[in-house]
This record gives structure tokens, C-alpha cells and sequence, in this order.
């Protein structure tokens, strides 16, 4: 992950977040991170808006791919809210949405807006290309 500079508590908790959670799906780290009343205003489909959903979308992610990094550019902080744009890399090593794996590294690339209270994510919008990379595997 990429250093940033003038780190505040709420940019420190979402680069943890990123690190402990996206890169390596610690389920542990999930209690710390993220609030019991946490809600997902961006979720696809049918994936519940709760933290349970959140980890079962990241824990499906692992599943099909391996060897996470992610990648910050920049993250803009206001009040309450950290504002991140991000890469996600990864390896296709494993089935996902019945598609096979193929070996390809992949970028996933997402905006997020994340809300945050003593230290936790309390709300998430975002936009990301994850389900146009898997339809190219």
C-alpha cells in the first residue's frame, strides 16, 4: 500500500481497513473496524447492507482471487468522511461466479466515500469495476 502523508485517525483506520481487511481478509479485524450498526448504501444485488454482508462480499473476492495489494492514490478528508481512490490487485486463482481460474492478475478499480465514528465505518458509498473485471475472466 502506498504511504500518505499527514495521516489523520480516520485516514489511518481506513488504510487499515484496506490492509487488514481487503488485502489480507482478516475476519478478526472486522469488530474493530467496523461498527455493529455499519450500513452499505452501494451493495450489489442481493448482498445484505450490514457488516456481515460487507465481509461475506470480501470473503467471495478471496475466494476467486489471491495475492490482494491495494494501491491509494489519494484520500481527501472531510469532518467525518475519508474519501478514497484506489486499485486493487489481485490473481485469478480460484472460481468466481463461474468463471474458472485463469492465472490473470486483475485490477479492481474503486472510489469510496466512507463514513466514520470513534474509529469505526459506520457508512460506505462507492463505485467500482469489480463485476466488469470478473466478466472479462
Amino acid at each position: 500500500m502506498k504511504a500518505v502523508q499527514e495521516l489523520s485517525v480516520n485516514k489511518a483506520v481506513v488504510l487499515r481497513f484496506n490492509k487488514e481487511l481487503m488485502e489480507d481478509c482478516n475476519t478478526e479485524a472486522l469488530e474493530k473496524l467496523v461498527a455493529d450498526d455499519f450500513i452499505n448504501h452501494t451493495a450489489a444485488g442481493t448482498v445484505a447492507k450490514d457488516r456481515q454482508g460487507l465481509m461475506r462480499f470480501i470473503t467471495l473476492l478471496h475466494t476467486g482471487f489471491s495475492d490482494f495489494r491495494v494501491e491509494i492514490h489519494e484520500q481527501v478528508e472531510e469532518g467525518d468522511v475519508v474519501a478514497s481512490r484506489k486499485t486493487i490487485y489481485a490473481r485469478h486463482t480460484g472460481e468466481i461466479m463461474g468463471h474458472a481460474p485463469t492465472g490473470k492478475v486483475v485490477e479492481f478499480k474503486v472510489m469510496d466515500f466512507v463514513r466514520l465514528r470513534e474509529g469505526k465505518y459506520i457508512e460506505h458509498w462507492g463505485q467500482n469495476n469489480v463485476m466488469q473485471v470478473i466478466g472479462t475472466l
